[in-house]
């Protein structure tokens, strides 16, 4: 005896494929639908009735709140919320520690500013050091290039070393003095020989012995002359 209800599984694979839409409320339309399946117009009453039976007491009615909520146009109604007052004497604090902390704020940038230009004194004080050492190093050969242009000793390749490392030194700020004819200044000058002129109305150099250098405002070296001067 066969059983009526067994299917040809050759017909099943042919056969559409049907599926049975138990969704409570149509997508298209938007109403409620029937036990049937058939939409049918949306009862208020009803339906909220019958939502609340269907969600149970331990549901999230969350949605229906939401929806009531925004029925009377301001969805943020049922918020109790209003903004604090400041006090005076909040606000008496908070202004004191604002003033207080723009004083710690200037006082911070006045010792950073008196850092700084102590630090950039500290430097070019360093870098003056270095080149006095340099320069010091090198007075005996400054020396005798100075004798051998007073004497007219230097021509062709010599002469060209010379001034390329007179422009050199020029260009790490030391300076050569010491001119004839000058009046004679002691913190400048050191006489090494000192001869009387009765018309002599003043103390003048006479001779160049050997050249003073300084950088700057710095005296590395005085001035070695001789001067002539009114009789004492």
């Amino acid at each position: 005896m066969t059983d009526s209800t067994q299917h040809d599984p050759e017909e099943s694979a042919d056969a559409p494929f049907h599926f049975a839409d138990n969704r409570r409320i149509d997508p298209e339309t938007g109403e409620v639908r029937d036990s049937a399946g058939s939409a049918t117009p949306a009862d208020p009453a009803g339906a909220g009735e019958s939502s609340e039976a269907t969600a149970g007491p331990g549901s999230d009615n969350s949605e229906g709140r939401g929806q009531s909520g925004s029925s009377d146009g301001d969805s943020i109604a049922h918020l109790d919320f209003e903004p604090s007052e400041v006090t005076d004497d909040e606000l008496s604090a908070a202004k004191a520690e604002a003033a207080q902390l723009l004083d710690d704020l200037q006082r911070e940038r006045a010792s950073f500013t008196n850092y700084r230009n102590r630090a950039l004194r500290d430097q070019e004080a360093a870098r003056v050091r270095g080149i006095e050492e340099v320069l010091t190093a090198l007075l005996p050969v400054l020396d005798d290039i100075s004798r051998a242009q007073e004497h007219e000793e230097l021509e062709g390749p010599f002469a060209a070393i010379v001034e390329k490392l007179t422009a050199s030194l020029t260009k790490t700020g030391i300076e050569p003095f010491g001119v004839v004819g000058e009046e004679f200044d002691p913190t400048i000058h050191e006489a090494l020989m000192h001869q009387s002129d009765d018309s002599a109305e003043a103390v003048t150099v006479t001779h160049v012995i050997e050249p003073g250098y300084r950088i700057g405002d710095k005296i590395v070296r005085a001035a070695r002359v001789a001067v002539t001067g009114p009789q004492q």
